[in-house]
Parts: structure tokens; sequence; C-alpha cells
């Protein structure tokens, strides 16, 4: 990690307070004051730099100019699992940006060779990296992070991977709790949720806040287990994904994380650490399952449901990406088939040419049997398409499937990207003319997207609604999750970047026009509209009681989070 010493952050990186004029509690820190919350973490205050700072002679930030470090950084520029090793990375560049002041420290992601963007006389600025933050190992070094904030101002911000589509871990002039390095793993074959009755065990998986899907779903396997996780390998666990809802490939027939999460460790924003569960704490367990993560408290760990190992049905198929002219066909066929599929278990990914799923509920003959009209179609391509692809297979487990499909796959990191969510309910593929609709809608959203969309068939369809869950009831009744995705490379002016975000609205209108609101939360338009019913529906009210109830001052607040104000200077760098 590239890390700089404290006393680097009280003579090199104090000067960049002056860039906070929106945060006033960072500029009246004295050295004194950093030092000695230095001294109550146990040295593990560090100076928060933006990723790309050895690439710059000039700058405005604390550190230097480095070749041997600006190398690295280049080479894992668009690695995730680099990323999330640095503090001052960002899967979407934007978010360590201050976007209204177009403040910022990227590369190219597209072109990460061009050297431009680092030469004079551009400057590398602190943006909305926080200029402090603590390596939290431990609840004490959160306790002193939330006492130091109401002492002095400062507000915090939770940081775990940096994967996050509404900049909700980076804020300008803010003092950061970065969770990552909290990684331990373990399974008990009969976890008791603290102060529950003995005849509550179940076999559970114990993850850090700071654990990534790639070592969760590891660990799963070799513990001859299942667990749920996100498509994307350094996605955290037990983070943001999580207390959003967390969609996985298994979500249709397992359910979201938060079906499956048994057990919280938090600590509240009156600096309490507190087990929330079904049996203590169970308003605040019900909030955490879907209230959204940096609302409620800091959590440190949490347990999931550990389902065995399991076989899976595997289907696959794909068509050149440039063969535009097959997709409206291609919509047509999944449109014509979703539901069923649904109900037969298959979750998977849908791009305007290619699809995957993948079903515990099927053996091989009916999988190959149920797809055949997919199959059917993309064969039918072959004779003008070199690039059509069949796959139909058994593996043995989710972790061989997750190898084999996902871990070198999933979200573009290293880019400025911006993304617009939509959850389409069975009751858009009820009739041809609904279905139609549809289609329609698809074809003219991806029409207005500048990176794609991506249909996301992970939904929970074949696990109700009971109460115990937070997230919208719209995810119940979903067959796709919508994703349309934008953006632009590097540093552009404030109208581009204004441009990207309304670009990505608007496309996403033409799905909102036919669906009632629901959206997911973590992979939502930075604007959504009426986003307290499209995050929560009917369960707004109460979750905000919740917020009320265990963080009074608010200390801790996000952008579209519960209870957040959109006028705290927190927010004034988003446009």
């Amino acid at each position: 990690m590239f890390l700089v010493s404290f006393t680097a952050i009280l003579y090199g990186a104090v000067a960049a307070r002056a860039h906070y004029p929106y945060s006033p509690g960072i500029n009246h820190v004295s050295p004194a004051q950093w030092s000695a919350l230095n001294a109550s973490v146990s040295g593990k205050l560090h100076g928060g730099i933006p990723l790309a700072r050895p690439c710059f002679t000039l700058a405005n930030t604390a550190g230097s100019a480095d070749p041997a470090k600006c190398a690295a950084i280049r080479e894992g520029y668009s690695n995730s699992r680099f990323l999330v090793e640095q503090f001052g990375a960002y899967m979407n560049v934007q978010w360590g940006s201050c976007q209204k002041t177009t403040q910022t420290c990227v590369l190219k992601g597209f072109n990460i060779t061009d050297p431009s963007p680092s030469n004079p006389p551009n400057v590398c600025q602190q943006g909305s990296v926080s200029p402090y933050y603590i390596d939290v190992r431990d609840a004490s070094d959160v306790q002193k992070a939330l006492a130091f904030s109401k002492r002095t101002g400062v507000p915090l911000v939770v940081k775990n991977t940096g994967h996050d589509y509404e900049g909700r871990s980076s804020a300008p002039g803010s003092l950061a709790l970065w969770t990552h390095n909290l990684q331990s793993l373990s399974y008990n074959v009969s976890f008791v949720p603290a102060g529950c009755p003995a005849s509550r065990a179940k076999p559970g998986v114990t993850m850090g806040a700071g654990s990534i899907a790639d070592n969760v779903v590891a660990f799963a396997e070799a513990n001859n287990v299942t667990v749920v996780a996100g498509a994307e390998r350094s996605v955290g666990a037990s983070g943001g994904w999580l207390m959003g809802g967390g969609h996985g490939a298994l979500a249709n027939t397992l359910g979201l994380g938060v079906d499956r999460v048994l057990e919280f460790k938090i600590v509240t924003p009156t600096g309490q650490f507190l087990t929330a569960n079904e049996c203590q704490n169970s308003d605040l367990f019900w909030a955490l399952r879907g209230g959204g993560g940096g609302t409620f408290g800091v959590v440190m760990e949490s347990t999931s449901l550990a389902s065995p190992k399991m076989t899976l049905q595997v289907a696959f198929a794909h068509f050149s990406r440039n063969n535009t002219n097959a997709t409206r066909g291609f919509y047509k066929v999944v449109a014509e088939n979703s539901v069923r599929w649904a109900e037969q278990g298959f979750g998977g990914y849908i791009e305007s040419f290619q699809a995957l799923y993948v079903t515990p509920k099927l053996n091989s003959t009916e999988a190959a049997a149920t797809m055949q009209p997919l199959f059917d179609y993309v064969k039918a391509l072959a004779p003008n398409d070199p690039g059509v692809q069949i796959l139909n297979l058994e593996v043995p487990s989710y972790g061989t499937f997750y190898q084999t499909f996902i871990a070198n796959s999933g979200a573009p990191v290293g880019e400025n990207a911006v993304v617009a969510s939509r959850l389409i309910p069975a009751a858009n593929f009820a009739s041809a003319e609904n279905r139609t609709a549809l289609v329609d809608a698809l074809m003219q959203t991806l029409a207005h997207v500048t990176f794609g969309l991506t249909l996301i068939a992970t939904t929970p369809y074949n696990v109700p609604d009971d109460g115990s869950t937070s997230v919208t009831q719209a995810w119940r009744t979903a067959v796709w999750h919508a994703i349309a995705e934008g953006g632009w490379d590097g540093a552009v002016p404030l109208d581009e970047e204004k441009s990207a975000y309304s670009g990505i609205s608007a496309a996403a209108d033409f799905l909102r026009a036919i669906t009632p609101d629901g959206a997911y939360q973590n992979e939502a338009d930075v604007n959504e509209p009426n986003h307290e019913v499209s995050f929560w529906g009917s369960n707004y009210p109460r979750l905000l009681q919740i917020k009320k109830k265990y963080d009074p001052e608010n200390v801790l607040s996000c952008w579209h989070c519960v209870g957040y104000n959109p006028r705290s200077p927190r927010f004034s760098c988003y446009i």
C-alpha cells in the first residue's frame, strides 16, 4: 500500500486543508489534535493521498512524484484487486474528485499509457479523497473516530473497497474509516446468534467487514459450503454490498445477501459496540438488512448463512458485439422466456450480445431443454457471425462457476462511470404487448447509453418477502435488475460531467416509463427521482425512525442514504 508517514500528514498534508472551504471542521483542527487522535488509535491515522499522485510533478496535496510507484499504478489502474488495496483509489475514479470544482487527480483509464493527464501544467488535487483516514482494526478505532468527529465537526465517511456508484465512501475534508483490513473469515457448522436459543443454530460464515468476494468464495469452497456473493471479485461481502441488498448469481433461489445474514457486529454513531440479530437489537438488525451502508453505524463483521455445496447447470450464449442487428431479436427471446427461467431458478447476466445463466434447481437435461430457445436463436446467427458461442455444462460447485465465469469479468474499473438502474417486475413480461413494450424500452435505453446496458437476473424471485429485511418489496416481484451505464475518461470540463449524469438519467427514463418505482440503491442513478420509495418502498418511514434512534445527531450521512440532508457541506462536490 502507498502510505505516508504521520509526520508527512502534519507537515505536508496540512497545507491541503486550505482547499476545503466546504468542511469548516477540518480547517479548525490543529496538528496537536491530529497527533492526539493518532496516539489514541495507536498510530493507525494516515494521510489520504489520491491514487495517481506519484504520477504528477505538480500537486496541491501531500506526497511526491515517484516514477516507480507511478508505473505500478498505471499497471494496476484497471485491476480491482490492486485498487482495493490502495486507500486513495476508487473503482469509479470520479468519486475521488471534487466534480463541482473539477479538482481531480486522475489518469486516462482507456489509454493508461498516455502521460498527458499528469504532465504539467496539470496539478494533482485532493478532490474528495479524505485527507486523513484511520486503518480500522478494531471497534475502539471507530469509537475514537466518532468521538473526534463530534468534538471537532470533521465529517466521517466509511470506506471499504471503493465500489460505490454514488460516492458514499468519499467526501471533501473528511476523516475516513477504512475497514478494508478487517479480513477475518471463520466457519461454524452450528452458529447460534448471540442471545438466541440453541435451536436457532445454523451453519454460518463470519466475515470481517473488509472480506472481499474472491476470498469469501474461496473460503466457502474450501469448507464445502456455498455463499451468495457479488459479481465483482473485490466487492466487500460485509459492507455496502450486503447492507444495500447484495445480489449475486444464486440470489434467485438462495436470496439476497440480506436474506441470509444471521448477525452483525457494529459500532453505532453513539459509540456503542452492539450485536444485532433476531434476538437482540432486532430493529437495528432489520435496518441493516437493506437500509444501506455508512448510515446506521460501522459494521465490523457479519455472519451469513452457509448452504451445502451444490451442483449447478450453466448456460452461455454469445454472438459478436458488433452484430447489433441481432440484439432486438435476442431481447425478444429472453423476454419471452425469462419468467419461466426465473421460476426454474436461473440467475445470471444478460448483455446486448450475450447471456450467462446458472441454476441449482434443474439437471443437465432439463436445463438444456428449457434453454433451447436461446440456443436456437444464437445458433441461427452462426453462418454470418464467427463470434457465435454456445455452452451448456454442469459444474460441481458455485466456487467452480465463480472462477470460470465471474472472477475475471465484472464491472469496469479505473474510469469515470455513471449508472442508473431499474427493477423490472414480472408484469412487464405478462403479455405479448407488455413484452414488446419492454423490448422497445430496452432498445431505446441501449441507444442512449455510452458504455452499455446489463440485465441482471439475480433477483430473489423464489425467495418471498417475509418482512425480515428492509429492501424495497419490488425485489420480490422483479425478474430483472437493469443497469444502464455511461461515463467519461480522464479529466473533462464540468459540462461534460453533467452531460454524462443527465444522459444516463434520460436513458433510464425509457424503463421508468413502463415500471413502478424500484431501483437497487447500490447501483442507482445519483439523481434517482423519488429515491426513498425506489430504494425502500414502504419501509422508509420505519428506517428513518431507527436512524434517529441510533444516530440522533446524524453523525453518519451519505448521499441518498436514510435521513440524509442534500444541503450538507459533505455533498458539496456533487453535481
